[in-house]
């Protein structure tokens, strides 16, 4: 009798435990069939090129996410349009470059102000298969990968077959490069993925797809590696002199040395800025390189004050600042 009374609990558990884990995440993207039927979409789909789609995701303020390539065709091939319970998402005539990821996520809001419901999303990948276009098409014939030591880098070179088997190569020597699975590993979703890349990796490499017909060459990529640590700016300050005499020309010139694809904001304080002592503040950047295949971002702000006055002396704070902190340099320029 007692083995009588727990057979029919353990089902009741295992249910349990099931609907509790359904309500941490649940999808709430659907995708419209044909004759009005409709059904969960799969984790990838791959549908012939100019064949059209329509997705929905259930809930009054809908988030959208879909190739950037795709925002020129918006209220033209692209429609996204939001309904009293659902989002929809209408993709006419696709093309080989639509491919990619599609997601959607329910928009929780507290007046103008949204955050996103991390349990309530939905996403597919999807693959819009050309024999003619193997490669997604980009807009451009050559790209820049940055190597950066601490952490990953892609080669972009997605393909439009899931099946398609492709293989990277080195311009120069002429060499395939072989993916062992831990240090260079294919994802048909992102591309080849460097996990710990080197100097070593430096140089032109490209693509070669092939799926039952004549093999097809990607675009080529340049891989340049970044030499300086990611955190930050590393910044120096300077001026053109610390001691200077009534009406001189000063400039005070705030320099950081980077990643090539990191962007640096500058701001000043200064010792007339209260009585709105007109200055020029000048920003530019550029790649400088380092050696074969190292490059570095210089990003460089000059505050020029012209003829230097009493109310000019003091302390000049440059405060560099990126998406991973900011740092503060200050000089002092005196009158003399």
């Amino acid at each position: 009798p007692a083995n009588k009374k727990m057979k029919p609990k353990l089902p009741k558990l295992k249910e349990r435990e099931s609907s509790d884990s359904s309500t941490k995440s649940q999808s709430i993207m659907i995708q419209v069939m044909d004759k009005g039927r409709f059904q969960k979409p799969a984790a990838t789909l791959s549908l012939p090129v100019g064949q059209s789609i329509e997705l929905r995701c259930k809930g009054n303020k809908i988030g959208w996410s879909y190739p950037s390539y795709l925002d020129t065709f918006q209220n033209s091939r692209l429609s996204i349009k939001q309904l009293d319970r659902y989002g929809q998402l209408i993709l006419a005539n696709s093309t080989a470059a639509d491919t990619g990821e599609y997601s959607c996520w329910l928009l929780l809001c507290n007046g103008s102000s949204c955050k996103k419901d991390e349990s309530k999303t939905g996403s597919t990948y999807i693959f819009f298969t050309d024999k003619g276009e193997l490669f997604v098409p980009t807009s451009s014939y050559f790209e820049i990968v940055y190597l950066n030591p601490d952490k990953p880098a892609v080669i972009p070179c997605r393909v439009t077959i899931p099946s398609a088997k492709v293989t990277l190569h080195r311009e120069f020597p002429a060499e395939e490069i072989k993916t062992d699975g831990t240090n260079i590993i294919y994802d048909v979703k992102k591309g080849f993925i460097y996990q710990h890349p080197t100097s070593d990796h430096k140089g032109v490499v490209y693509c070669r797809a092939e799926s039952r017909g004549a093999p097809q060459i990607s675009i080529k990529y340049q891989l340049l590696y970044v030499e300086v640590p990611s955190g930050p700016p590393s910044t120096t300050i300077v001026a053109s002199s610390n001691k200077a005499e009534g009406g001189d020309n000063v400039n005070v010139l705030c320099i950081v040395l980077g990643e090539p694809d990191i962007e640096v904001e500058f701001s000043w304080k200064y010792p007339g800025e209260e009585l709105e002592r007109p200055v020029i503040i000048q920003d530019s950047w550029r790649l400088i390189k380092r050696g074969i295949g190292h490059t570095t971002r210089i990003s460089k702000s000059v505050i020029a004050i012209e003829d230097f006055e009493t109310i000019d002396a003091g302390n000049y704070i440059c405060t560099a600042q990126n998406l991973r902190g900011q740092t503060t340099v200050a000089t002092r320029v005196d009158l003399t």
